[in-house]
């Protein structure tokens, strides 16, 4: 065979089934970045536990994953473990508490005893004993969109029972504490 000599530009065929793949790959990326964007931003926020109060649940320095979204869908329980900033001070630390009291209750702690409308609060989770009521020793009535919370560890916890903490407002909860990452051996879901 001879090779003809051109003159002239050969035209390219472009290769349709080449870009529609190209297009698949770049469209399942940008899908998986999104998803892991919105996982991580709304079930993966990280907020480093400090101090002991919320022991045996957490432990100091264990981080906890924050789960952002829930709370857009349901209402804070009694029981569940919220991460808040206490008078929503954007610049404070974030804690970790327990939910005790709900919108609308009245919650007393009197002889070591948790008290929501004059009943006694029967809890299913391990908790140190109350030897300060604090402000709560006097009836406190809870607002619409306000929650009254205690740490664990009652003997060593700043929570509501203290003036500067105070009832936690609705608006001031960052989300609800679902997971535990520890080095210490405290891992897994609370």
């Amino acid at each position: 065979m001879k090779k003809r000599l051109q003159f002239g530009k050969v035209k390219k065929q472009i290769d349709y089934d080449m870009i529609r793949i190209i297009g698949i790959w770049v469209f399942k990326i940008l899908l998986v970045c999104l998803l892991a964007f919105v996982t991580v931003f709304y079930f993966g926020r990280q907020v480093r536990n400090s101090g002991d109060s919320m022991r045996p649940a957490v432990l100091n320095d264990d981080i906890v994953l924050v789960n952002r979204m829930i709370y857009d869908a349901s209402k804070p329980k009694r029981g569940d473990i919220i991460v808040f900033k206490p008078n929503g001070n954007e610049n404070a630390r974030s804690y970790i508490k327990r939910i005790i009291g709900l919108p609308g209750e009245t919650v007393q702690i009197k002889d070591g005893k948790i008290y929501i409308d004059g009943k006694i609060l029967e809890e299913d989770y391990e908790t140190t004993a109350i030897e300060d009521a604090g402000t709560a020793a006097e009836e406190i009535d809870l607002g619409g969109d306000e929650y009254f919370v205690l740490g664990d560890n009652r003997k060593n916890s700043e929570d509501s029972r203290m003036a500067d903490i105070g009832n936690v407002k609705r608006s001031e909860i960052e989300g609800k504490a679902w997971f535990v990452l520890s080095t210490k051996g405290n891992f897994g879901f609370i």
